[in-house]
Parts: C-alpha cells; structure tokens; sequence
C-alpha cells in the first residue's frame, strides 16, 4: 500500500505539468494571429487603389453617330449629348491626309443615329463643298447627307435661312435617302424642288 500511495503525488504533479504546458501552448497560437490580425488593421487602409478609377469613370453615352469617309477609324461611336462633328471626327481617328476639310463642318453639333461623312479630296461631294464656301468652277452635284451650310446656301433659292432647315432635318432624322425629302423642309415647295433636283444628290 505504501509504495502505491506514494506514486499518486508524482502523477498529480506530472498530470499537472501536461496541462500546464498544453495552455501555454494554447495561449503562445492565440496571441500570434490577434498580433498579425492587428498588423493587418493597419495596413489595410493603404490599399484603397480603385478609388481613381471610379472617379476617372467617363459619364453616361447618350447618342450614337456613324462615322463613315475619310477617317482613320470609321465606325460607330457613341457621343455625349451637345456632341460636335470635331468630337466624332477625333473618336474615328481623325482625318486621314486624303480628306477634304472643307467638306465637312466640325463645329456642327450632332445628334442621335446620324451619319457623319467625312470626303475625299476630288470628290463630287468635296467639289460642292468648296464650291459653297466660295471657289470658283463648276461641281458635281450637292451631298445633301453632307454639305456643310455654306454649299447649301450657294444653291439656287436656298438662302441661310433653309440652308440650317435642311442641317436641322439631317441631324434629326439622320441622312438623306431621297431628294424628294426635301419636300419635308419649310419653305422648299414642289417648284423649288424641282429647280435643285438636278443640282443635288441625297
């Protein structure tokens, strides 16, 4: 009896010993993540990187043009509402060295599901443009998808009054597909249609 009572003590004080190593242990793991999870509070608000993005996000596209000719890139493009031709013109790529400049008018604003074209040098639209602006000689047939408002104004009973009609009609309904639309635009009736059908092209 007295050999087993005096084995009971030792196994208490090593029973002990275990557990006393088992919790420091516990408490040795449970403080390594609260320190790195305090680390990590701190760096957190240095990450912060999308914030420009969403500050640099371009507004809402309201209208969309067809960009056709002389550009580099023709397509369509959408535009912001209160749009210039310069505008489309600059989305297409710009012109190209084989565009005629007077032959489209890029402070002209732009509206929605219209057709923007820009033409070549030599062309009978580019002809009529710089007929319109004042050159002398003859040209082919006015674009009435194109010419600025000075070609408009050079044809016969258009003064620039109608010559802005027919640019307020071709923004809002887009190009023309038929002469005969010019019947739509105040002021131009079958008689006045039937003097320019010769002298322009849709």
């Amino acid at each position: 009896m007295s050999a087993f009572s005096a084995t009971v003590p030792q196994r208490r004080l090593l029973a002990l010993a275990v557990v006393c190593v088992v919790a420091a242990v516990l408490l040795l793991r449970h403080h390594r993540p609260a320190s790195a999870g305090a680390a990590s509070v701190r760096v957190a608000p240095i990450v912060p990187a999308s914030s420009p993005q969403t500050r640099a996000a371009p507004g809402a596209r309201a209208i969309v043009v067809d960009v056709v000719g002389a550009v580099a890139r023709p397509g369509l493009y959408h535009l912001a509402t209160g749009s210039r031709v310069a505008d489309a013109v600059a989305r297409a790529g710009g012109l190209t060295r084989k565009a005629e400049r007077t032959a489209v008018n890029l402070a002209a604003p732009v509206a929605d599901g219209q057709q923007i074209v820009v033409a070549t040098r030599g062309s009978p639209t580019a002809g009529s443009a710089a007929t319109g602006a004042g050159a002398s000689g003859t040209a082919g047939p006015v674009s009435l998808s194109s010419a600025s408002a000075e070609a408009l104004d050079a044809l016969p009973g258009i003064g620039p009054v109608t010559a802005q009609k027919i640019l307020d009609y071709r923004q809002k309904h887009g190009a023309f597909a038929s002469v005969d639309e010019l019947d739509a635009i105040p002021g131009i009736g079958p008689k006045r249609l039937d003097q320019l059908r010769d002298l322009v092209a849709p």
